[in-house]
């Protein structure tokens, strides 16, 4: 296979599984980072995590180009020449912004410099890593989800990181939109959880926090906050699928295995990672206490929104479009919590 697809954000978590998927698929690929200075260390990351066949021809089937969100120069180079593009990179803080322009901005304006590239280039589709908090937040509780809905940023119960996802997505849409009729750009947008699975080197992004929070016994009870969760490994194939299914194109998908609390996260992780040295509290915590917690606690004040407060939505769409079917939550947490181990980023207490 000749056709080259493009990966934006090629030193991410859920960047380097697209990337990992697409080489063993046969594609060539092209990554963007901030500078080339880490092709080499990249390389040796998927390196590990590739099969012989495909490692053995790596080096003529990868290689990072510069390009970046903030810039307009080098998109044009990064996509001459590609038949899809999968544009993972955007903003994703450990910390609550300052300003959430600090998000918004680089998030809204990054994606349309993708778009505007690609369809200038000739690409034929364009898979967009949006989330489910452009989907689900500022909404009432006593609701299934669909790809119909939209989260409201003018809510008062809806982060910057949540602000960023949904306006930026809403942007990539409204330019596909706005095309002149002879463009044959496609669009999918696919809209994960959070990101779980096994990390393929000692970066965990933000998607591992809450999984490092709990190994490291960071607090000393588990606080009752909910999440959508998916195995990034679940996430690439669904980019993968999405890029080349014909039936996707317009399309966004509600990318999760379910929802569930921290507390069955620190159930499985004190039955299958505590006999290894980890004293994992599974101990619930109260919710004033978490909210006072929130108070000068970023990290916390992140999650603030999700307390008690489980999402329903529906993955029908996913499942039959994409034929996507993902791993259970012990498979996504207990995967995170040994790659974790194997690369450093928490260590056996005892």
């Amino acid at each position: 296979m000749n056709d080259t697809v493009l990966v934006t954000g090629a030193t991410g978590f859920i960047a380097q599984h697209c990337i990992v998927q697409l080489l063993e698929a046969g594609y060539n690929v092209r990554g963007t980072a901030r500078s080339t200075d880490r092709n080499a260390e990249v390389k040796a990351i998927l390196a590990a995590s590739l099969s012989t066949a495909a490692k053995s021809h790596l080096d003529e089937r990868f290689q990072i180009v510069t390009a970046d969100l903030t810039s307009d120069e080098g998109w044009s180079a990064a996509v001459a020449g590609c038949k899809f593009v999968q544009h993972v990179a955007s903003p994703f803080p450990r910390k609550v912004p300052k300003n959430s322009d600090e998000l918004i901005r680089p998030a809204r304006e990054g994606v349309l410099r993708v778009l505007r590239a690609a369809s200038d280039a000739g690409v034929e589709r364009v898979v967009l890593t949006s989330s489910l908090a452009a989907v689900t937040y500022g909404h009432e509780q006593d609701h299934v989800f669909t790809e119909a809905d939209w989260s409201n940023i003018d809510s008062s119960h809806i982060g910057a990181y949540e602000k960023s996802k949904t306006l930026a997505e809403r942007a990539a849409w409204e330019f596909m939109a706005s095309r002149n009729a002879g463009s044959r750009l496609e669009l999918v947008a696919i809209n994960p959880g959070l990101v779980l699975g096994p990390l393929l080197s000692s970066d965990w992004g933000t998607s591992g926090e809450l999984v490092k929070l709990i190994l490291d016994g960071a607090y000393p009870a588990v606080p009752n906050v909910y999440f959508s969760m998916v195995d990034v490994r679940d996430v690439a194939a669904a980019h993968l699928a999405a890029m080349t299914v014909p039936e996707a194109a317009g399309q966004r998908f509600i990318c999760a295995e379910g929802g569930h609390s921290m507390r069955e996260v620190a159930a499985i992780l004190a039955e299958r990672i505590g006999p290894l040295g980890f004293k994992v509290t599974t101990r619930k915590m109260p919710d004033s206490v978490m909210r006072a917690i929130a108070l000068f606690d970023k990290t916390a004040k992140l999650a603030i929104n999700n307390l008690g407060n489980n999402h329903r939505f529906d993955t029908s769409s996913i499942r039959h479009t994409l034929a996507w079917t993902p791993r259970p939550l012990e498979d996504m947490v207990v995967s995170m919590a040994e790659s974790m181990i194997t690369h450093g980023v928490v260590k056996p207490k005892t």
